[in-house]
């Protein structure tokens, strides 16, 4: 993949994840969530102090296709049923995490 393409494809990712920010908390402005600019150090994206009030969240996006087996874990937790899907997943001597759909996020968070 090119290198611009990569680069394309992060920052969709980005503006995807500020749009549901900002679609979840109409009350906040376009300048209280931000996107990181290639390179940048720190949060992908940026939240003003009262959008980190509002989403104490710390984002890091990735738009990597190295991470099939998450999906294919995901899938396995979709087949027959009608819950919504949770991931837990933890490598040894790691923090165990949890992977979820993007607007279900979002639903919880409101």
């Amino acid at each position: 993949m090119r290198n611009s393409s990569r680069k394309a494809k992060s920052t969709k990712l980005q503006n995807l994840v500020r749009a549901k920010i900002l679609k979840a908390f109409p009350h906040l402005k376009k300048r209280d969530v931000d996107t990181a600019k290639e390179g940048q150090s720190g949060p992908d994206i940026i939240l003003s102090r009262i959008a980190r009030r509002l989403v104490p969240y710390n984002f890091e996006v990735k738009a990597q296709n190295r991470m099939k087996t998450v999906y294919n874990y995901y899938k396995q937790a979709s087949k027959k049923t009608k819950l919504e899907p949770i991931v837990v997943m933890k490598a040894n001597g790691r923090d165990p995490l949890v992977v979820m759909d993007l607007d279900h996020f979002f639903t919880l968070i409101k």
